[in-house]
């Protein structure tokens, strides 16, 4: 296992130090100039777009599909991710996740705009993502295939192996014995797998209550802190910003500490870019597939700019030395980092609170996660959802994932869940840039609809499409 896991942090050091970040920061600064600065011009119509409500009852609303992504991007990388980077980048690690999330936005908006274009009709609602986008758009059904075997071995696999970890790794404090990772991970195992066996439109409905009463009470707690510190706060953006452009920080080793911890956890906590949101997004019902490509790239700004902003204020403005969380073995102690910045505050109430916290946010990610992997199943498996011993079968392997994760090394789950999001991306990315055209049409029409005082209707053929499947009938 220690061979293995070398070998993975090897490859993942690889990808973020030559490939990904340059590939995820040009197509970002690409989209923003293409779509005309979307994430800043439309940013409240992206706001009001959340409040439109579905017109079928059987599919899932807009709202539903922005909680869907968003329990997915909102997870343990927004509290352990966070803090993790800031101990092994130092502060300046939260201006490179800024400024990630705010060119993500763009590429957000395509690829979920990409995925409304080219869903698919199914019996309860609309399916969809980059694996039917790269099948009809480029016309490569092998290059969509591998898109979501990776997709899947990363979110049902990488990804619910890391969250079961991470929320293992804060319960275990609270449970004494040599065992205690055993027995967490088959209670949360138990409890996911209950609300996976319930299918799509059961984690919709779990998601949309859960997500925003956690998201709301964990950035009061920021805000809390913030004001106890208030005295701090100035010096605190001032080392962000000293730190992020330092040149220890920029150019030391194969890339500055800061940036690359920076990048790699904000990508991994807002996924822009790397195909996951779009198999969200491509479930909205929604008339304009502009609509749902504004609420996703909300979603990057609700992860990135609320979340995780909120983790590192928390952290920075308690100011205790992040060099006392690494152990002998170089190893980064991300949930004493945070549990302590809480008890600092709020006294053992505040370990309390994180743990709850997390426990939350690692819950909806795992049910999140498996929602984007059962899409890509249907795709591989078109009859899936219609064999029932199959699905079954396929749902309490994702429970036993779960229970496994809890039990992996830090290092590990960290290391493959980034190399697992990493293929997604080298696959998605380039993808977008090919086809990010017809988004941005579909992004004109929607604007010329609306500068007519219209509600945005889409008909393919008005950006020269045709055959879309969900959208043949208004063409």
């Amino acid at each position: 296992m220690e061979a293995f896991a070398n070998i993975i942090s090897l490859i993942s050091s690889f990808l973020y130090s030559y490939i990904l970040i340059a590939l995820l920061i040009a197509a970002g600064l690409y989209f923003t100039i293409k779509t005309g600065f979307i994430q800043f011009r439309l940013f409240g119509e992206s706001i009001r777009v959340i409040a439109e409500k579905k017109e079928d009852r059987e599919s899932i609303s807009s709202f539903q599909a922005l909680m869907v992504s968003t329990a997915s991007r909102v997870g343990t990388g927004n509290v352990v991710g966070v803090t993790g980077a800031i101990i092994a980048g130092g502060a300046g690690a939260v201006f490179w996740m800024w400024l990630i999330a705010i060119i993500g936005s763009a590429s957000a908006f395509i690829e979920s705009t990409l995925a409304q274009i080219y869903k698919k009709k199914g019996e309860h609602g609309s399916y969809g993502g980059p694996a039917y986008y790269i099948k009809q758009g480029l016309g490569s059904p092998l290059l969509g295939g591998a898109f979501a075997v990776a997709l899947i071995l990363t979110y049902m696999g990488g990804f619910n192996a890391l969250a079961s970890f991470n929320m293992t790794d804060f319960i275990k404090v609270y449970v004494p014995g040599e065992r205690s990772s055993l027995y967490i991970g088959a209670i949360v195992a138990v409890l996911a797998g209950i609300v996976i066996l319930g299918g799509g439109k059961r984690i919709s409905q779990v998601t949309e209550v859960l997500v925003p009463i956690m998201a709301g009470i964990y950035i009061l707690a920021a805000v809390i802190i913030v004001l106890l510190h208030i005295q701090t706060l100035p010096l605190v953006f001032v080392r962000i910003f000293r730190e992020a452009f330092s040149a220890k920080s920029v150019f030391g080793g194969l890339l500055g500490a800061a940036m690359m911890n920076g990048i790699k956890r904000g990508l991994y906590s807002n996924e822009a870019g790397i195909g996951s949101a779009p198999n969200a997004a491509a479930s909205a019902d929604v008339s304009h597939p502009a609509k749902q490509g504004l609420v996703q790239m909300l979603s990057v700004f609700i992860d990135t700019i609320l979340i995780c902003s909120s983790t590192a204020f928390m952290i920075l403005c308690t100011n205790l030395d992040a060099s006392a969380y690494v152990d002998a073995a170089g190893n980064t102690m991300n949930a004493a980092y945070i549990q302590d910045s809480l008890v600092a505050n709020f006294g053992p109430a505040g370990s309390v609170f994180i743990t709850v916290a997390l426990t939350l946010f690692a819950f909806t990610t795992l049910v999140g996660n498996y929602f984007y992997a059962e899409m890509n199943i249907s795709y591989l498996y078109p009859k899936a959802t219609k064999n029932k011993p199959f699905m079954l079968f396929y749902r309490l392997l994702a429970a036993v994932i779960i229970f496994m994760g809890a039990q992996f090394s830090a290092g590990l789950a960290w290391d493959l869940a980034d190399v697992l999001m990493g293929i997604m991306a080298l696959i998605n990315v380039p993808s977008c840039l090919i086809m990010g055209k017809t988004a941005c049409k579909a992004l004109a029409d929607y604007r010329k609809q609306k500068s007519e005082g219209k509600n945005p209707v889409f008909h393919a053929a008005d950006i020269g499409l045709s055959g879309t499947d969900y959208w043949i009938e208004t063409e």
